[in-house]
């Protein structure tokens, strides 16, 4: 028992009988068994790109029963925060395989860095243990069905990036040019004898073009706020697209919304292209640094009912 007279603090008292004088003593009970709280699972993402849903059990004891009255106020919610920031910050280090074959490594070293903060507020953590538990996107290098990934990425392009150069006014040409002109969706093709190579269509313009005819009230009544895309293209410029699903059913653009957009996203044309098509997501892309977030993150993350409409 820690003793408060008149707002002056006594060396510990108890356990046992404690005599207090009524008015003038206050006083706050402090238990000194182990205790154990969770980490409740949280989504985080690896080195490698990963998104996995991670949780942490700690059992932890309080050593100094001043200390942990007069440093913090809450010192179950401040160590359950420091946890939870300390794996975090691990986490982020590590790719996805060293993750799952080191675990109780990466809880030894958790043990300490909480230890390090805590022990300030006469607290010591005896015991740490992480708990994976789920990987919901895969690492974005992972070597199995990259070839496949590849093709589905082929694909996707062929359908959102409308990007296929025709003639300007005969019909498409017949067999293998066809077969070129699909793979001109992410390389361009030599020119032709005597004719200059016609412009090509922005891939990130034509990606956000193709999201028109999946906008509607449903999407607009969800999600209820303005995006405005600032993307990075491959030749260092920056080209800036609105997503505009506040009124209507929902309008998508190049140049800046007509109003003050909600979020402003900054990414690159690539990352664009791999969130459209379902390569990547808000959240992981957010936690790897891919998609900077001016604004409220919440709302941002608001674009995964734009990728499911996409389905």
């Amino acid at each position: 028992m820690i003793v408060f007279r008149l707002g002056r603090i006594r060396t510990p008292q108890g356990p046992g009988m404690v005599l207090l004088l009524p008015f003038i003593d206050s006083f706050q009970r402090v238990d000194l068994r182990t205790r154990a709280f969770n980490v409740p699972p949280c989504k985080l993402a690896s080195k490698d790109g990963a998104v996995l849903s991670v949780g942490a059990d700690v059992q932890f004891r309080i050593w100094d029963p001043v200390l942990s009255v007069m440093t913090v106020k809450d010192l179950n919610a401040a160590t359950r925060m420091t946890a939870q920031n300390a794996m975090t910050k691990a986490l982020l280090k590590r790719p996805l395989r060293e993750i799952q074959m080191e675990k109780l490594k990466i809880s030894d070293q958790l043990l300490l860095e909480i230890n390090d903060v805590t022990r300030a507020w006469g607290l010591e953590v005896d015991r740490v243990e992480l708990a994976v538990e789920a990987v919901l996107q895969p690492p974005q290098d992972s070597p199995a069905g990259s070839s496949l990934d590849s093709t589905l990425q082929q694909l996707a392009l062929h359908f959102l990036g409308g990007g296929l150069s025709s003639g300007a006014g005969g019909a498409p040409p017949p067999g293998p040019a066809d077969t070129l002109e699909m793979v001109s969706e992410v390389e361009l093709p030599a020119p032709h004898g005597g004719a200059g190579p016609s412009p090509k269509q922005p891939v990130a313009e034509g990606l956000l073009t193709a999201l028109q005819p999946f906008l509607s009230e449903a999407l607009v009544s969800q999600v209820g706020a303005c995006y405005q895309f600032n993307v990075l293209l491959p030749s260092g410029t920056q080209s800036i697209y609105f997503l505009d699903l506040t009124t209507g059913h929902g309008r998508v653009g190049h140049g800046v919304p007509d109003g003050i957009p909600d979020v402003v996203v900054e990414m690159a044309e690539a990352d664009l292209r791999a969130l459209l098509c379902r390569e990547l997501r808000p959240l992981g892309a957010y936690m790897s640094g891919r998609l900077k977030v001016k604004g409220d993150l919440a709302v941002a993350m608001k674009l995964e009912a734009v990728l499911r409409a996409l389905k």
